[in-house]
């Protein structure tokens, strides 16, 4: 940072024209540049962030990223506080987004590391139920819904496969699933 000549005290300079000798080095323009534009940038960036240390934080590497980047602002392209609220809003969204992200982490290794207890032998007697249920109530189907369901959901053949097996055409095989659930349904709520 090189010191540059102090900026007459008689002379308001604007926005525009403060960052302009920032990018070319001057101190004392971008002290200028910050008091006229940080009480905007805090607005900005509390309103997205709330939190007022954070807030802070963001605004100051804000003006940080300002001092580098100043260079690269173009007043033909629009004003250097819009140049400056632009960069503001999007540091602010990136720790919003930053900010969740890390929770989301947090709650996914929480979940992950929760191991709920769980009763193995009540759980595996209600699959062994609704294992036999099942089993009497596919007794209870036609040969052709008994079939159709063995070679799609036991056989684990595509409706195409299935179809071609039974030898019969891709709609009725389908028809033929369809009418085997319902029925299947029925039986097994009824036993």
């Amino acid at each position: 940072m090189s010191l540059a000549p102090a900026l007459p005290a008689d002379t308001e300079r604007s926005v525009d024209e403060l960052l302009t000798l920032v990018a070319e080095g001057n101190e004392r323009a971008f002290a200028a540049f910050y008091d006229g534009t940080v009480s905007r940038v805090l607005g900005l960036v509390r309103r997205i962030l709330v939190d007022p240390a954070q807030s802070e934080e963001v605004t100051q590497e804000v003006f940080f990223a300002a001092w580098q980047e100043a260079p690269q602002f173009d007043p033909a392209k629009g004003t250097a506080l819009g140049w400056l609220l632009m960069r503001a809003r999007r540091r602010a969204i990136d720790r919003v987004r930053s900010s969740q992200a890390s929770r989301d982490r947090d709650t996914a290794v929480g979940i992950r590391d929760h191991e709920p207890s769980s009763d193995d032998v009540a759980e595996k007697a209600e699959i062994l139920i609704e294992h036999h249920r099942v089993a009497r109530a596919m007794k209870a189907l036609t040969g052709v819904h008994r079939e159709a369901l063995e070679l799609t959901y036991y056989g684990g053949f595509t409706q195409s496969e299935a179809a071609a097996r039974a030898g019969v055409p891709i709609g009725t095989m389908k028809t033929r699933i369809r009418d085997a659930l319902i029925a299947l349904r029925k039986h097994v709520t009824a036993a």
